[in-house]
């Protein structure tokens, strides 16, 4: 999971979990997940689901996924277990997210929700497979296939706040998080460059070194209960 994410399940989704609450998250890349981290309430009953032959995450967290998936659209779950159910960076490796969405909506509660963060602006990556990019207008075109409210979809990056307050209008371009690419060495010296070469008459701009900040979308529905 890379900063952006994190920044936004922070300030968007974090309010929304609550003592004694039922969870469960698709494809988590740790044991415990840095979302369960930030959340950091005992009190939740925080389950885990994916595929346990999947090579893109820690193998402590294969090791204590709670279901097993045999496929992405149909979970070893019974109807309307979680209060809520979390995706990050999961809806951009599923083929059929209008079938997937479904069965996430399956297993919440009525009057519960559905937390999904997944990336924009990243690159092709596979894992194994990626195909899609979803903005806002997306989410809520699947949310109304899927007979869901949309309670909150923002697409935003949060990362370049964050640099832009510590260290002005330095120059970005979206990709992946700064905190993926750059080691804490190499991004002080960019930042540093940056910093002084804009003070250079005409050609300033053009000599920054551009730094890449992700963008995602992240959104809340609720499955109505009526």
């Amino acid at each position: 999971m890379h900063l952006n994410s994190e920044l936004l399940f922070e300030k968007y989704a974090l309010p929304y979990f609550k003592n004694n609450y039922k969870v469960l998250e698709i494809a988590p890349a740790s044991a415990p997940s840095r979302y369960q981290q930030i959340v950091n309430d005992p009190t939740i009953k925080w389950d885990t689901i994916d595929f346990i032959s999947t090579e893109y995450i820690d193998q402590a967290a294969v090791k204590n996924l709670t279901y097993e998936l045999k496929s992405p659209y149909s979970f070893p779950v019974e109807d309307e277990v979680y209060d809520i159910v979390l995706s990050g960076q999961v809806l951009e490796h599923v083929e059929k997210i209008w079938i997937w969405l479904k069965e996430l909506k399956r297993v919440v509660k009525k009057d519960s929700l559905i937390v999904t963060i997944n990336p924009v602006s990243w690159p092709y990556h596979e894992a194994p497979i990626d195909c899609w990019r979803v903005f806002p207008s997306g989410i809520r075109a699947l949310a109304e296939d899927s007979g869901l409210q949309v309670e909150l979809a923002k697409f935003e990056s949060l990362e370049l706040e964050q640099l832009r307050e510590k260290h002005g209008e330095t120059y970005t371009i979206p990709g992946r998080s700064y905190a993926y690419c750059y080691s804490g060495k190499k991004l002080p010296v960019m930042l540093k460059w940056n910093k002084f070469i804009r003070k250079v008459p005409k050609a300033g701009f053009f000599l920054q070194i551009p730094i890449e900040v992700a963008y995602d979308t992240i959104s809340v529905l609720r499955k109505s209960d009526f």
